[in-house]
């Protein structure tokens, strides 16, 4: 049995001071660091995605043209080759063993729908190491987190998030999305990071 880490997008513009900068973004990075010190090596993969957006475009009506709803649209963030789509500074990424972008061109959520620069798939990262089990860490636990994490559940892993290793953009939508993920089974449990 293989156990995967999925670190959704630590990213510059999703914690403090950036574009969609979420409160305890910074310290989610850094407790994830943590953990993949003390645990990297229980994980046959560990994925890391960013939002990698195009800056010459909406991105497929991402980024909002007029007044963002914070729904369906929002501000301009992680454009491919800036600071703000790089990863936090915090996150110690020496092993990861894939990172995968999306979002280029059009909307992404679930860190399923991103690609290694070779053109791998998540999905077939997983099946290729028969991972069975997720972990599931990052930001925003009420979109990216919840979309990726309810995608491993539908391709059949059994999932963990950690709750103390990701930080939402509200907390009433995060508590809800938690919620929602231990309805459909997945496991709400702390690191101990």
């Amino acid at each position: 049995m293989s156990k995967a880490l999925f670190i959704v997008d630590v990213q510059n513009d999703f914690t403090e001071g950036g574009a969609l900068g979420v409160t305890g973004g910074d310290a989610v990075a850094a407790g994830i660091s943590r953990h993949l010190a003390a645990h990297a090596g229980e994980y046959a993969v560990v994925v890391a995605s960013r939002d990698w957006h195009d800056g010459d475009n909406d991105n497929g009506g991402h980024f909002a043209s007029g007044e963002p709803d914070y729904v369906d649209t929002w501000p301009v963030h992680c454009v491919s080759g800036t600071e703000g789509a790089e990863y936090d500074s915090g996150l110690v990424t020496d092993a990861v063993t894939h990172h995968v972008k999306k979002g280029q061109g059009k909307p992404a959520y679930s860190l399923f729908e991103g690609v290694t620069d070779d053109g791998r798939t998540v999905s077939e990262i997983l099946d290729e190491h028969g991972v069975v089990e997720v972990d599931v860490t990052g930001i925003a636990t009420d979109y990216c987190v919840r979309a990726s994490a309810f995608d491993a559940i539908e391709h059949g892993r059994h999932v963990r998030v950690l709750t103390d290793l990701v930080a939402g953009v509200a907390p009433g939508t995060s508590e809800a999305a938690l919620a929602e993920l231990a309805h459909a089974g997945a496991e709400l449990a702390e690191s101990g990071a």
